[in-house]
């Protein structure tokens, strides 16, 4: 480590900030709330949105607090200690959620309800657009709400909050939140600003952020090109005619980053800009609310040797829009909503990824419907249903223009029981067809990336998973726990399969080692995924200015085919515990978990070592006067173990940070 760098860092933050203090106000928007009750709302779980609490399967919601102590590019980091996620790992930019072992295709990663819009499904050495310091919160759903985003959402969805298209009027004129921070581990500096503002009936928004990271130290020696450098902008407006509840507004966003690929010499170099619009128009009648949202993005990255010099380039330009028509209350039901979606997607790959890839264009158009109902005081229903039609054009390996269309159709019904007072049972059975994916259909050649030579099969069919899942809440006086059992069973199951034959970038393959490139071919066969997992949280010291909670975390899936292999990549069981400390003025906690042995592994794979983690953080409120005004010291990994990923294809060649030090200053007021 670098100790004159991180003094001087000290030094860095605390000069420019308490002048700004003085006019800052709190960006820290509260979440909505159910009538009557301060409960956040999920607004990923339905339309209509519901409470945290009154969901049938279990979702998460990680606040700004969280993510601003997680450190990381991704949003992967910052869900790291919610139960059923882990993280493919792949690179500092790269690194996509995974939901109870699904990954990719199967995880909607989408921003504000919209698509991201890249090519992080195409590779794993592909990074997602967005970068957790300019989200106000993420959210993770599961079950009957996923149907809502498509069926590229079977695992689960991943939606980052930021608000850029602002949904309320500000109340104060005038908000603004600023961050810094510093990571000993890769030297790594960063900042952001979020602020909104009031002007008459016109709600405006504006953020952007910046991050420079080295190369990180691990407990094995510096991880060579594991660098990261990132930067984006936005600025957005909504207007609220008669300032009610009605609103049209629109935001145009930028992103850019470069990164190194750990085990490679190569880097990528990517840029996106996004348009977004939104409205909402009160209906009155019975009618209430019919929702638009809107996005056309343009996406590139370029994959450049040490030397800059460009070989290969993807590029990326979607467009997709939702319409959705909320009803007030009628009959039984308490809550309904008919949406459609429509998304185009055109994808191509230039220079040395054509190889692997020609271009693509997929059209995606859906009708879903959405509706609950209080059956009893105790006893609530939904149910969902959605409509898909999926065409996707593309040029196999044979060289033959390929057309294919897809019909999914997906249903799911879910029941929450308030057993007695603090108790609730959730059951959700589903249905859910998902259409497969360019790569699955198409790839056909070397993925430089992962170091593999890729052969999608063009006669893929729907994927289907029947699943069963069934929750258990309970929030008794000191005691709070979530949990989850669920078990879904795949018909026609899509995965890449590693052959043990190695390849060279022509094709060329041979048996065993010996070849730079992995042989994957995609293929289909009937898999069965099931698992547990939970959290619970028990206050062990209620005090008038603090208290102390102890939290344990648990998750478990087992992943198994037909022909009794093991699906590849799958994350060991862990279970977590450890204690927090919350007041006014301080918090403190730790967190120390233990990741087991991965022996379940796949294919021609190998086994992964398990590790134990400790983190630890203190955050510090000074000023009475100044409650927005907080410095964090946060430790990750203080036990120095040597961690590697069993999500990801390149585990063996990369390892993730060793012991490091984040300290983060933030004011808001």
């Amino acid at each position: 480590m670098h100790k004159s760098l991180f003094l001087g860092a000290l030094g860095a933050l605390s000069l420019p900030f308490p002048a700004l203090a003085q006019g800052a106000a709190s960006t820290d928007a509260a979440p909505p709330t159910g009538e009557g009750t301060q409960e956040p709302i999920i607004v990923t779980a339905a339309p209509y949105g519901v409470g945290r609490a009154n969901t049938p399967a279990i979702s998460a919601q990680v606040g700004r607090d969280q993510i601003l102590e997680s450190g990381g590019a991704s949003l992967a980091d910052a869900l790291a200690h919610v139960p059923g996620m882990a993280a493919t790992g792949f690179a500092s930019g790269a690194s996509r959620p995974v939901i109870r072992g699904m990954d990719a295709t199967r995880v909607r990663l989408v921003e504000d309800g919209l698509s991201a819009a890249d090519v992080s499904d195409v590779g794993p050495d592909h990074g997602t657009p967005i970068d957790p310091l300019a989200a106000r919160s993420i959210e993770v759903v599961r079950g009957a709400a996923t149907l809502r985003y498509g069926s590229q959402a079977i695992g689960g969805v991943v939606n980052a909050i930021n608000d850029r298209v602002p949904t309320r009027l500000p109340a104060a004129p005038f908000a603004a939140e600023l961050t810094a921070g510093f990571d000993s581990a890769s030297d790594a500096l960063e900042g952001s600003v979020l602020a909104d503002a009031r002007a008459g009936e016109v709600a405006l928004h504006a953020d952007a952020f910046y991050r420079h990271a080295d190369d990180y130290d691990t407990p094995l020696g510096r991880q060579a090109n594991s660098f990261f450098r990132g930067n984006g902008q936005s600025i957005g407006a909504s207007w609220f005619p008669g300032g009610g509840t009605s609103r049209i507004g629109a935001a145009l966003q930028h992103y850019a980053a470069t990164y190194g690929i750990p085990g490679d010499d190569a880097y990528i170099d990517m840029r996106q800009t996004k348009l977004v619009a939104r409205a909402s128009l009160d209906l009155g009648g019975k009618l209430k609310t019919l929702n638009f949202d809107g996005a056309y993005a343009d996406y590139r990255h370029d994959e450049r040797e040490p030397d800059g010099e460009i070989v290969a380039t993807f590029l990326n330009r979607e467009f997709d829009t939702r319409a959705e028509l909320l009803f007030e209350p009628f009959g039984p039901v308490d809550n309904a909503a008919l949406g459609g979606e429509v998304r185009r997607r055109r994808h191509s790959a230039l220079g040395e990824a054509r190889t692997y890839l020609f271009p693509t264009l997929t059209w995606a158009e859906a009708a879903y419907a959405f509706a609950d109902a209080a059956l009893t005081d105790r006893l609530k229903l939904e149910g969902s249903a959605r409509i898909e039609h999926v065409r996707v054009s593309g040029t196999p390996g044979s060289n033959i223009a390929t057309r294919r269309d897809f019909t999914p159709l997906s249903a799911a019904v879910a029941a929450l029981y308030r057993a007695s007072e603090g108790v609730k049972l959730g059951l959700t059975f589903s249905s859910t067809g998902r259409a497969p994916a360019i790569t699955e259909l198409f790839a056909r050649g070397p993925h430089d990336g992962p170091a593999t030579y890729e052969i999608g099969d063009p006669t893929l069919r729907v994927e289907r998973a029947n699943s069963l899942e069934a929750t258990l809440r309970i929030d008794r006086g000191r005691l709070h726990f979530e949990g989850s059992a669920y078990s879904s069973w795949f018909r026609q199951f899509v995965y890449g399969d590693l052959t043990g034959r190695t390849c060279d970038e022509e094709g060329d393959c041979i048996a065993g080692e010996g070849r730079e490139l992995r042989e994957l071919v995609y293929r289909q066969q009937a898999a069965h995924f099931r698992g547990l997992e939970g959290e619970a949280e028990v206050t062990l010291l209620p005090a008038p200015r603090g208290e102390l909670k102890a939290r344990l975390i648990a998750d478990y899936v087992r992943a198994t085919f037909a022909d009794g292999g093991n699906v590849p990549r799958i994350p060991p069981w862990r279970i977590g515990g450890g204690l927090e400390w919350s007041s006014p003025r301080f918090d403190a906690g730790f967190m120390l978990t233990r990741y087991a042995r991965q022996d379940d592994f796949g294919a021609f794979d190998a086994p992964t070592p398990g590790y134990a983690d400790l983190d630890a953080h203190l955050a510090v409120r000074p000023f009475a006067a100044r409650p927005g005004i907080e410095l964090a010291l946060v430790g990750r990994n203080l036990t120095d173990s040597v961690q590697r990923n069993a999500a990801a294809l390149n585990r063996d060649r990369v390892v993730a940070p060793g012991w490091r030090i984040r300290l983060v200053l933030r004011i808001a007021t």
